[in-house]
């Protein structure tokens, strides 16, 4: 822990003071310095040790370490000035707690060591950004009560980002250990509630591949509450307006040039795993109004996620940052019916807020769904038709749940799981497979038919999720 500088202003020392000729010393030394951390010149003033610091304003302040006698009793009195140096970085600040007199007058140096912006404001109040390699001077003015900083960038407190100050003295009048908690004001999802009359299921059909051989998309960076389960809403961040985002598609070979504009009120950024590129350069985090452009060509086949990789990455993606990039195999086969499902967790924070980014790094999910929506498909079931031949691509964005797809009714003859056939359809051996075992961000696709009509569910096999969201229907024929 930091000791603080106390800034001592005697009411008017004489020009030729040891204090008026060591403050001379100093601005000689360093005439511009914003603060000298080390110590620049020691002097002896009535008896005790002083650092000296300049200070943008020309005013000195002297470190109080080790004081004692009437140099401490100046610390615990009022009117006192203390600056602190403190660090921040990805996901950190250090020190992570400061002891403060009451009745300090108090002003922070941040240094911002991390990759992204960060702030530091104390009880949240609005600070400037920082950015990466940049510092500030922020004065949190007089302080009587023991209470918490923190960094105000969306999700950065709940990844540890905060800074206690503790007071000394009788004016404090709370505790370290009570700042900052809260109770669990997660929204709750009721898995009997039908969603209004206006609602409509994401269409999970797969988009033919465009003509050409280049593809060109724009992908908008968007904030806005969205319902994710009946009567449940979120503050999503997304790739144009939806969570998942939308799916490209293309072929082995084929050039994808993506336009990314960040219409957000935070920093984003963009990771596709279908392609291979420099990553400080084209998955680069942009402040809000920028925009980047991310060119790659698709060289493996499968089904890809994309995400953001701003930090807290888990919070980008736990929010609604993901989607996926589906690149056709070559002399992949016709089929009837070709879909997308993207697997996806929920970690419900208050009603029209963000997710809670603590049950993210914790794992503990209020629900597992498909494309974005609890039970969704259970809610609006896909149709087919008798014997039609289906193609289901699955992508498991995560960020932190695996997947056991399942279709009840019938056998996969055709598997293919990152890269490759694990089924072929001419296995000359006959064989079939019940399950597609998916961790995050893996992904593949299954073949089949459904002959009769009726309905047949597709699920998670992994129990526990089925029943908290990861369930739809194929209805096969007329209800």
């Amino acid at each position: 822990m930091p000791t603080p500088s106390l800034d001592i202003r005697p009411a008017g020392p004489p020009r030729g003071s040891t204090f008026g000729t060591l403050r001379a010393l100093l601005r000689r030394l360093s005439p511009h310095s914003h603060t000298i951390t080390s110590g620049v010149a020691l002097g002896l003033l009535a008896g005790f040790v002083l650092v000296g610091i300049v200070r943008p304003d020309g005013e000195m302040t002297t470190s109080a370490s080790g004081a004692s006698g009437p140099l401490a009793a100046a610390a615990a009195g009022t009117g006192q000035h203390l600056n602190f140096e403190i660090e921040e970085g990805d996901m950190y600040v250090k020190p992570s707690s400061i002891d403060v007199p009451a009745g300090a007058d108090v002003t922070v140096h941040v240094v911002n060591k991390g990759a992204v912006q960060h702030t530091l404001a104390l009880a949240g109040k609005d600070t400037p950004l920082i950015d990466p390699g940049s510092d500030a001077d922020i004065h949190f003015g007089v302080i009587n009560e023991s209470t918490e900083a923190w960094c105000l960038v969306s999700g950065h407190k709940d990844a540890g980002m905060t800074l206690t100050v503790n007071v000394t003295g009788q004016a404090a009048t709370a505790t370290a250990a009570t700042v900052g908690t809260t109770a669990n004001t997660g929204a709750k999802i009721d898995g009997s509630a039908k969603p209004g009359a206006d609602w409509k299921a994401v269409d999970p059909t797969l988009k033919p591949v465009e003509s050409g051989t280049t593809h060109e998309f724009t992908l908008h960076v968007q904030e806005a509450v969205q319902e994710v389960a009946p009567g449940v809403r979120q503050l999503r961040w997304t790739y144009n307006g939806t969570a998942p985002g939308p799916v490209l598609h293309g072929k082995v070979g084929d050039t994808f040039i993506v336009h990314l504009v960040n219409d957000g009120t935070m920093e984003h950024s963009i990771d596709f795993h279908a392609s291979k590129v420099a990553p400080n350069v084209q998955m680069r985090t942009i402040k809000p109004h920028e925009s980047l452009d991310y060119q790659f060509t698709a060289q493996f086949a499968g089904i890809f996620t994309y995400h953001c990789g701003a930090g807290p990455m888990i919070y980008h993606m736990g929010n609604g940052m993901f989607g996926a990039v589906v690149v056709d195999p070559p002399n992949l086969a016709k089929v009837d019916k070709e879909i997308v499902l993207v697997q996806s967790e929920l970690y419900l924070g208050p009603q029209d807020q963000p997710g809670d980014l603590k049950k993210m790094l914790a794992g503990t999910d209020d629900a597992v769904v498909f494309n974005g929506y609890y039970n969704q498909y259970a809610l609006a079931p896909i149709m087919v038709n008798p014997g039609d031949r289906v193609r289901l691509w699955l992508d498991n964005a995560g960020p932190n749940q695996n997947s056991a797809f399942h279709v009840v009714g019938t056998i996969f003859d055709t598997v293919w799981k990152e890269g490759g056939y694990l089924l072929a359809p001419d296995n000359p051996n006959h064989g079939g497979s019940q399950t597609l075992d998916l961790q995050p961000t893996q992904g593949g696709f299954v073949e089949f038919t459904l002959p009769d009509a009726g309905t047949y569910p597709f699920i998670t096999h992994k129990m526990m999720n089925m029943s908290r969201g990861a369930l739809g229907v194929f209805q096969v024929g007329a209800k």
